[in-house]
């Protein structure tokens, strides 16, 4: 019974709802900025190498790591391969688009975030809560979005990272599934808490030295891969396209076409 409730919720939304909302929110925004995130992005490179004036605060570095840590986990490795696996080449093409039209949303709602943050005694405060209660004035939504955000991140994204990554040693001789999932979790528990037990500046050292090492080492290896793969290049942009707008394919069965797992790929990289 749970099963079916939660599966008919997933369908309503991620079928129908999230795609429209966001789509709809990103072509909006990036009309509304003129392209901003195409258009101020030697100014977001600069900012990046900003520091705090009064050398205390967090730097640009260091909050980019964080939202970075938050955003890209085994979920944007394993979910790409599983859309290109179902929806065929042209969802890449998908991914790449939703990805930009996101940029400006996200644009947004960071700059929404700086405008409405509180300062604390041990630093500031903010985010889509701050912005829900103070700029469109519903409280009570922005508590029920703190609720319901920390069931997600407690439930649902750590959840799904700490099994895929436990997933991820079932290939060698010395998985047990009785016991090397337990043991992988008492890890990573250990290691989370020793972060967030920390507060929010050992939270910002910790992704300031880990979310570099894995960004550098995720490109490298994609690098190394389509190296090796070199010459199957052009073959592949030519079939990413060339399914991309397959008009047959795609209406044929809009729900599993390369268009809708894109859409849905590039969303939940959002």
């Amino acid at each position: 019974m749970l099963d079916k409730l939660i599966a008919l919720v997933n369908e309503a939304l991620y079928s129908y709802i999230l795609i429209i909302a966001l789509v709809a929110g990103g072509l909006y925004f990036t009309l509304r900025t003129k392209g901003a995130q195409f258009r101020l992005l030697g100014e977001q490179l600069r900012a990046v190498t900003e520091k705090p004036k009064d050398g205390k605060g967090v730097s640009s570095f260091q909050a980019l790591m964080v939202s970075t840590a938050s955003r890209v986990g085994t979920g944007n490795i394993i979910g790409v391969s599983t859309a290109l696996c179902l929806g065929g080449f042209g969802a890449m093409f998908w991914m790449w688009v939703i990805a930009l039209i996101g940029g400006a949303t996200a644009l947004i709602e960071s700059t929404l975030a700086q405008i409405y943050k509180k300062r604390g005694p041990d630093g500031a405060y903010g985010g889509p809560a701050y912005y829900i209660e103070k700029g469109i004035g519903l409280k009570w939504l922005a508590i029920l979005f703190s609720v319901v955000l920390i069931i997600t991140y407690g439930v649902g994204f750590n959840m799904l990272a700490s099994y895929n990554l436990q997933s991820t040693f079932s290939v060698y001789s010395f998985y047990n599934a009785k016991v090397t999932p337990w043991v992988i979790g008492a890890v990573l528990a250990v290691l989370v808490g020793y972060c967030l037990l920390g507060g929010g500046k050992r939270i910002m050292r910790a992704t300031g030295v880990l979310v570099p090492v894995m960004g550098i080492v995720y490109i490298l290896v994609a690098v190394v891969l389509v190296l090796i793969n070199v010459k199957t290049l052009p073959s592949v942009f030519a079939e990413i396209f060339k399914n991309a707008f397959d008009l047959r394919a795609i209406f044929g069965g809009f729900g599993g076409s390369c268009v809708m797992f894109g859409i849905k790929r590039g969303l939940f990289s959002n």
